[in-house]
């Protein structure tokens, strides 16, 4: 009997390293099938867990009470389990190079507890090498063990769409990888427990390594030739959300709009991938400038709602400016990552210190993150102008009527509307005069 059929028949049990927005989804996945340990170094999120609190807002607090992960906070419970998975976060630093602290802290935690016979598959983001290159060497001397004799390894890369519904851990075809053969079959079965669109066997830990990084830079890279096009057709006089309307039409047009990229993914993979091709003496062209325009997007945002509080005879500094909208996208409480932070920092260097709301935001994550302390919406009174930055649920409610209540009282020429997501109808707000601009 394998690993797998042991698993399977609740003989051996699955570990999770690491209970955040990737994480947690997948533990309480596989406890739905067999037995699960749920691991994180962060006392605090371990107890919400335990009192059927779910932080994350990913499956909610009634799955989160009715399931059957042991949540726990005690490395060594990870002696326990023979299987497994590591999804902690890998950031990158300032100069976005990758911070692999996270992964490499979990590698040597888990090698500490490592039992013979088991298997350890990575699902964090990294670049090509890392997890034989680092991981395995840090495991081997945290166990005393010998990876390929006494242990094996693989790597999965994530999938999981933060705040998505739809495409789930169940319905996204996973992509594994092991070291050999024998742990290729095993990890494939394991996840084919719970994936219902199947799994995608690699040819190796590289070549899932380097899938996981070029998906989300194909997404940076396309996203930024929509923010280019809107730069454009701004200078035009046109509207980009029209035109891609018309160009929509055509059938094998890809649909991708302009907009902030943030999160733990879209703005983080191309560094990971372009890092590794610096390694190797070539020099990014087209990922490397996909990333620059993205970056400025945020600088881009401010320098047009200044133009447009000129234009509405509102004086720049000290004008009142809110924000609507933190995370770093819809329906989402994860402020990882997000860009609407540089709309802040770019706003502060002309002497405005603007209202941030987010109903949907961790305001814990945003002031110990950034530094930032969240408004409600009902504060928000009074403003010269208004940035929608994240197209929440409860934003797209909000009438006409809903935003004058938030603006000074006054004409609708000097109140400035910024629609980042291109979410309100902007003809009904340029109708009745509003300085109205979006991407």
């Amino acid at each position: 009997m394998n690993l797998y059929e042991k698993i399977k028949n609740n003989e051996e049990k699955i570990s999770l390293v690491g209970l955040g927005y990737v994480g947690m989804p997948i533990a309480v996945a596989f406890a739905k099938k067999v037995d699960v340990i749920g691991f994180d170094i962060s006392k605090e999120k371990v107890e919400l867990y335990k009192k059927g609190i779910d932080p994350t807002k990913e499956v909610g607090d009634d799955v989160i009470k009715q399931t059957t992960v042991e949540f726990t906070a005690d490395e060594s419970k990870l002696k326990e389990a023979k299987f497994h998975i590591v999804a902690v976060p890998t950031p990158v630093n300032a100069d976005h190079t990758p911070d692999l602290k996270p992964v490499e802290s979990a590698s040597r935690t888990v090698g500490r507890n490592l039992t013979k016979g088991s298997i350890v598959v990575f699902e964090s983001t990294v670049y090509l090498g890392v997890t034989e290159e680092i991981c395995i060497p840090i495991l081997e001397k945290e166990s005393g063990m010998k990876c390929g004799e006494d242990f094996k390894v693989g790597y999965s890369p994530e999938r999981i769409n933060p705040g998505d519904k739809v495409h789930r851990l169940e319905t996204i075809v996973k992509v594994v990888s092991g070291m050999d053969g024998e742990s290729l079959d095993i990890i494939a079965k394991v996840y084919e427990l719970v994936v219902d669109a199947g799994v995608h066997r690699s040819e190796s830990i590289k070549v899932a390594e380097a899938a996981k990084v070029i998906e989300n830079s194909q997404r940076d890279i396309n996203i930024a030739f929509m923010n280019e096009l809107s730069i454009i057709f701004n200078k035009m006089g046109i509207d980009t959300k029209a035109v891609l309307k018309a160009a929509g039409t055509k059938w094998n047009f890809l649909n991708f709009f302009p907009g902030l990229v943030g999160g733990h993914c879209i703005g983080v993979d191309p560094y990971y991938l372009t890092y590794k091709a610096e390694q190797l003496g070539y020099h990014s062209q087209i990922i490397l400038s996909g990333r620059r325009i993205n970056d400025d997007m945020g600088k881009y945002v401010v320098e047009n709602l200044i133009k447009n509080l000129i234009k509405a005879d509102v004086p720049v500094k000290d004008a009142k400016v809110a924000i609507l909208g933190f995370t770093f996208k819809e329906n989402c409480p994860d402020t990882r990552n997000t860009r609407v932070i540089d709309i802040v920092n770019e706003l502060k260097e002309y002497g405005i210190n603007p209202m941030i709301a987010d109903p949907e935001a961790d305001a814990e994550e945003a002031k110990h993150e950034y530094g930032i302390v969240l408004d409600s919406i009902e504060d928000i009174k009074g403003m010269d102008a208004m940035v929608v930055a994240v197209g929440h649920d409860q934003f797209l409610k909000f009438t006409q009527k809903d935003f004058n209540k938030m603006f000074k009282e006054g004409t609708n020429e000097s109140k400035v509307l910024l629609d980042i997501k291109g979410t309100l109808d902007r003809k009904e707000y340029e109708s009745t005069g509003y300085k109205y601009w979006r991407l």
